[in-house]
């Protein structure tokens, strides 16, 4: 008898495991605009992260997108005053996002303690 393989929602189109997380898509001669593809993520990750970009006062312009509906990738456009590249703003907003989910994290962490240590 034959298993059937659970659906994750992934379409069945999963990069090869040694294909890279994040590529560029399209970049300009000098980086300040540049597209970057973001394999296995959709919409809870694109626009938490457009959100973070946009507020770096050297980025001009962020935007995601979802090219397929059946693709789970996002691209990333980002395009910023010159003062630092592209890529330099994709890196720090994923370290911002990175430092933010933390916090969240562990305040949710102890106050989830805090609320039940009488139980």
């Amino acid at each position: 008898m034959a298993m059937i393989e659970p659906d994750f929602g992934l379409g069945g189109n999963l990069p090869p495991l040694d294909s890279p997380k994040i590529s560029i898509l399209t970049q300009d001669h000098d980086g300040s605009i540049a597209t970057f593809v973001i394999m296995q993520e959709e919409h809870t990750l694109g626009n938490a992260l457009r959100h973070i970009i946009l507020k770096n006062p050297a980025v001009e312009f962020c935007a995601y997108t979802l090219p397929h509906p059946s693709e789970a990738k996002i691209h990333v456009r980002i395009q910023t005053d010159g003062s630092c590249t592209a890529m330099q703003a994709l890196d720090k907003g994923l370290q911002d996002l990175i430092a933010v989910t933390t916090h969240v994290k562990t305040v949710f962490e102890q106050r989830s303690e805090e609320k039940y240590e009488g139980y």
